[in-house]
């Protein structure tokens, strides 16, 4: 890694992606290369059983602006949190493998830097979004976020998927959460919004590399536990102050 503070660090956690993250990464790196952004990759690698910690140490060697973070445990939400909290960067951009869409940051990075929002959360059900998952995935999301606003009075569109944030403002709220895996995300985003941080939504056009490396059922009953943990945490044992939702950025970044 290049000496100094990036301007960006880009966090991605991953399990058990050896037939994506090279490239994934390569082309990545190559559109922030073209951007001249000063940047950091941070892959945190959580528990693969698969080639993914070795493709991770050679991309290391080759590539100066690419670190990668190791944790035995299977853990998305764990693995994020610490991305979030060892990055360098001014801006964060909390992203996904099979995602990596650089169109995102070329809109919400100028948001952030405008001041206009401490956090731009990418949402695949705002107005204007295209969604290219199969049908079940997109009835599991608004099941998700609906649960969400009834039971924590969320009023935003999304809470999972890529985001970009201010580093001062949302690594604190980041060390404060308390729920992992699939849910860690929903907290961040609900607890930002409800400590008074600036949270906004952009709409994103979604198309996966590949289908999901957990499936969907088996996720299931771990989310319900960590939404009713969630509630219990923020309604009940040590409410967080009410602050604003998410809400649509107010005209488009520049």
């Amino acid at each position: 890694m290049p000496e100094g503070t990036p301007d960006l660090s880009v966090v991605v956690p991953v399990y058990n992606e050896e037939g994506i993250v090279a490239s994934a990464c390569l082309e990545l790196m190559a559109a922030l290369d073209a951007r001249g952004w000063d940047y950091e990759l941070v892959l945190t690698e959580n528990g693969s059983r698969d080639r993914t910690v070795a493709i991770l140490e050679e991309l290391a060697r080759a590539h100066p602006r690419f670190r990668h973070l190791h944790s035995p445990e299977p853990n998305y939400g764990q693995a994020l949190r610490r991305g979030i909290l060892e990055a360098r960067g001014r801006w964060v951009v909390a992203d996904e493998i099979d995602l990596c869409d650089p169109g995102f940051y070329d809109r919400a990075l100028p948001i952030l830097a405008r001041g206009e929002a401490d956090m731009v959360v990418g949402s695949k059900r705002a107005a204007g979004s295209v969604d290219g998952r199969p049908a079940f995935r997109r009835l599991a999301t608004w099941v998700h976020n609906t649960v969400l606003r009834l039971v924590l009075g969320f009023r935003g569109t999304d809470t999972h998927g890529v985001k970009a944030f201010s580093r001062e403002a949302i690594a604190p709220v980041a060390s404060r959460c308390v729920v992992d895996r699939d849910v860690f995300a929903s907290e961040l985003v609900l607890r930002a919004g409800m400590e008074g941080k600036r949270v906004v939504e952009i709409p994103i056009e979604l198309h996966e590399k590949r289908a999901p490396s957990i499936g969907l059922l088996r996720r299931v009953p771990n989310v319900l536990r960590q939404v009713v943990r969630l509630f219990w945490v923020l309604r009940v044992s040590a409410p967080v102050r009410a602050g604003s939702g998410p809400r649509s950025a107010k005209r488009p970044p520049a």
